[in-house]
């Protein structure tokens, strides 16, 4: 990893999206993980961070907005029509923007997208993610981890697998020879709020 720059003097907000409805597990955003709900879990990672300025939770669910407000968070309430489980994240932070923009005239530079479901973030994952898109001067930067295994996809017209990142043909190399490839960690996205206002995504 880089070295993190900790002087980056720009406005840096961190947004994380918690809303209440889920299917798979009952009020997910605040169960707890090691004792600590999922919600609070990201909010220590993000308080910690050296070069954010602001964070909030956007949420439709009083229950996650007071555990937000007693863990030292603000919060933005989300409108129903963007909270259902068709909702993209992208709603949610451009909803957001536009609050804090038409309540406070407040637009940071950059938006910090975190994901509470990825309840292990750590510092280094957040400061790491902003300053690769700084020091590069990049629209957007996220959080990946190095990927060296086989992947396979059905080809119904063959009906059998095939090899996506591989020759299944050739003779199979070692899990390490493979090409890097960079895998989604799902935790930390980061954008320039301009490009991101502009392009929506």
């Amino acid at each position: 990893m880089p070295q993190i720059i900790s002087d980056i003097d720009m406005e840096i907000l961190a947004i994380i999206p918690a809303r209440g409805g889920s299917k798979g597990i009952l009020n997910k955003n605040i169960q707890n993980v090691g004792g600590i709900p999922l919600v609070v879990r990201t909010i220590n990672a993000a308080l910690k961070s050296k070069l954010i300025n602001k964070i909030i939770v956007s949420t439709d669910d009083n229950r996650i907005a007071d555990v937000a407000i007693d863990n030292g968070v603000e919060v933005i309430k989300r409108p129903s029509k963007i909270s259902g489980d068709t909702a993209s994240s992208e709603l949610a932070l451009l909803d957001t923007l536009m609050q804090i923009k038409n309540r406070d005239n407040y637009v940071p530079k950059i938006v910090v997208f975190l994901q509470c479901t990825s309840p292990f973030t750590e510092l280094d994952d957040i400061d790491g993610t902003i300053n690769a898109l700084v020091s590069n001067d990049a629209d957007c930067a996220l959080a990946v981890t190095k990927f060296h295994h086989f992947l396979w996809k059905y080809d119904k017209n063959k009906d059998s697998l095939i090899g996506v990142n591989h020759d299944e043909k050739k003779q199979r190399k070692c899990r390490q020879e493979l090409s890097t490839q960079y895998l989604e960690t799902g935790s930390v996205y980061v954008m320039k709020t301009e490009e991101f206002i502009k392009y929506k995504k």
